[in-house]
C-alpha cells in the first residue's frame, strides 16, 4: 500500500471519501416510520413517502451499475416486531448493505428500559451481519431542543451508548443522529413534532452518505425563518397538536394498536432505483421538483 493510499480504517471516517466508487450493489433498509419516510411526502413513491433511505439509495444508484434497493420498514413497529417481521425477508434479499434503525418506538414509551432494548438490538445485528453485509446503525436524536421529549433525553443517551458499543463489537457503521445538530430545530420536523419533514430527511440522508464516505452533491436545505407568534397563538398551536397527534398516539398505546397496523413495506423487493434527473436530488427545496 502506497503512502497516499487510505487504510481501511481511514475509510470509516466521515472525512475521507471512498477512493473508488462505493462497493455496494444491493441495499436493504429495515426499521420503523423513520426509515419508511414518514413526514417526507412524494406522490411518485410507492406509498407516497420518500425519506432519507430513498434519498441515500438514489445517490448510491447513480455511482455504480446494477444497484438495487429494498425498504422493509413499517411505521409504528417496536424492535421485537422489526426483528420478527423484517430480518428474515432482509436476509433473503442477499444485501451487501443493510441499514438498521430500531428501538426508537420502544425508548419513547413510559418506563422503557434502554438496556433491554439494546439486548434485542444486538440480536438483530448478529443476524443481519451473518452474511457479511456492511451494517449501518443509528443513534437517537438529542431531544433536549424539544419540550415534548426533553424528559427522555437521559434514556436516549443510554440507548445511544449501547448502540455505539454494539457497533464497535460488530464493526458496524454508525450514523450519529445525536451529533447532527442541524436537525435539532422544530423546522426540520413534521406537524406531528415526532417525524422529520422533507428538510429533516434530506439532512439525515446527507449524514448517512458522510458515514458511508460516499461523495455526493446534496446541498443543505435552508428552513424558512421562524414566524413571529404571540404567546396566545403558540398555545393555540399546542392545543391543536395535542388534539390531532398526541391524543391519538396515547389512545393507540392504551388500545395496544400501532400506526403500522395493516401497513405493508413500500419496497419489499430489491429493485433498481429510477430517477427523473439522475445525479440530482429531487428535493432541492420543500415541494420543489428538480
Amino acid at each position: 500500500m502506497g503512502n497516499n493510499d487510505p487504510s481501511p480504517d481511514d475509510r470509516r471516517t466521515p472525512y475521507t471519501p471512498n477512493p473508488d466508487s462505493h462497493p455496494w450493489r444491493r441495499m436493504v433498509a429495515i426499521g420503523d416510520s423513520f426509515t419508511e419516510g414518514v413526514g417526507d411526502p412524494d406522490p411518485a413513491a410507492p406509498n407516497g413517502l420518500r425519506g432519507w433511505a430513498d434519498r441515500v439509495a438514489e445517490v448510491l444508484s447513480t455511482q455504480v451499475d446494477d444497484f438495487a434497493y429494498a425498504n422493509l420498514a413499517v411505521r409504528g413497529k417496536l424492535i421485537g416486531q422489526i426483528i420478527d417481521d423484517q430480518i428474515e425477508p432482509a436476509l433473503a434479499l442477499k444485501p451487501d448493505l443493510v441499514t438498521l434503525s430500531a428501538g426508537g418506538n420502544d425508548v419513547i414509551r413510559p418506563g422503557a428500559d434502554p438496556d433491554a432494548v439494546a439486548e434485542r438490538f444486538e440480536d438483530a445485528v448478529v443476524r443481519l451481519s451473518s452474511q457479511g453485509a456492511n451494517l449501518v446503525v443509528f443513534t437517537g436524536i438529542d431531544t433536549n431542543f424539544t419540550p415534548v421529549f426533553r424528559g427522555i433525553r437521559g434514556r436516549v443517551a443510554i440507548y445511544n451508548e449501547n448502540i455505539r458499543a454494539i457497533a464497535d463489537r460488530y464493526d458496524c457503521i454508525v450514523a450519529d443522529q445525536w451529533a447532527l445538530k442541524e436537525v435539532q430545530d422544530m423546522r426540520f420536523f413534521d406537524d406531528d413534532r415526532l417525524h422529520y419533514n422533507t428538510l429533516g430527511h434530506h439532512e439525515v440522508a446527507r449524514m448517512v452518505l458522510r458515514a458511508l464516505n460516499v461523495p455526493n452533491d446534496l446541498q443543505p436545505m435552508q428552513p424558512d425563518p421562524l414566524p413571529l407568534r404571540t404567546w396566545r397563538a403558540a398555545r393555540a398551536g399546542d392545543l391543536v397538536w395535542a388534539r390531532e397527534f398526541l391524543m391519538p398516539w396515547v389512545l393507540r398505546r392504551v388500545r395496544h394498536q400501532s400506526s403500522g397496523d395493516h401497513i405493508t413495506a413500500k419496497r419489499p423487493d430489491a429493485l433498481p432505483v429510477f430517477l427523473e434527473a439522475p445525479g440530482q436530488d429531487r428535493g432541492a427545496g420543500p415541494g420543489t421538483p428538480v
